[in-house]
């Protein structure tokens, strides 16, 4: 099938990313239970109608946060969902750029997560590299940083195969799952990438 210019706001050979709305909740919804296993305990998506809309809601209208769903290019990949018509194909996984800080600072925070279907594929290494360059290039963003749990080895796998790199430790950082977590600070820059 064709691709339209307006589908993604980037692409690769197998994904293109794309902003979040309101009418994903549903598949959204599914892919986040069908993944409970994988995500579990790193990550807690929304798994209800109501949780959806406040989640998604934050992404799409709060200036501080660019969200982008990672969607396979061709149809009936993976499984349930298939093809999605202009919205693009069926979602694979999400990364959130959050606590965006414009001016002298131009640094975001990423958040992401791949759905059971998509995982160990690939397609979120490809689609960080496509987030990362829509930040660097149409959001003129100078840093992005991701916090990771060290016993999370796929994400940080997915970080460094990005050319982010380790910056430090932070201990009881951020409150996930009722505790205080440690983590791991990785970043890239411009000129870290343009120099990888």
């Amino acid at each position: 099938m064709p691709h339209t210019a307006s589908r993604y706001l980037a692409e690769g050979p197998r994904v293109g990313i794309r902003p979040y709305t309101y009418e994903d909740g549903a598949e959204f919804i599914a892919r986040a239970r069908e993944s409970k296993d994988l995500h579990q305990p790193w990550l807690f998506p929304p798994t209800t109608d109501a949780a959806y809309a406040g989640y998604a809601g934050r992404l799409i209208e709060d200036r501080s946060k660019a969200g982008f769903l990672v969607c396979e290019k061709e149809a009936g990949e993976g499984g349930a969902g298939g093809e999605r018509g202009e919205q693009g194909g069926a979602i694979a996984g999400f990364i959130n750029i959050n606590n965006i800080v414009e001016g002298g600072f131009q640094c975001g925070a990423l958040g992401y997560g791949v759905f059971a279907h998509a995982a160990g594929r690939g397609l979120m290494r490809e689609a960080m590299g496509l987030v990362v360059d829509h930040a660097f290039g149409p959001m003129r963003l100078h840093r992005l940083e991701i916090n990771v749990q060290p016993g999370n080895a796929a994400s940080i796998a997915l970080a460094r195969g990005a050319g982010f790199r380790l910056e430090g430790f932070s201990p009881n950082m951020i409150y996930i799952d009722g505790a205080w977590r440690d983590h791991e600070r990785w970043a890239i820059t411009t000129e870290t990438r343009a120099g990888a």
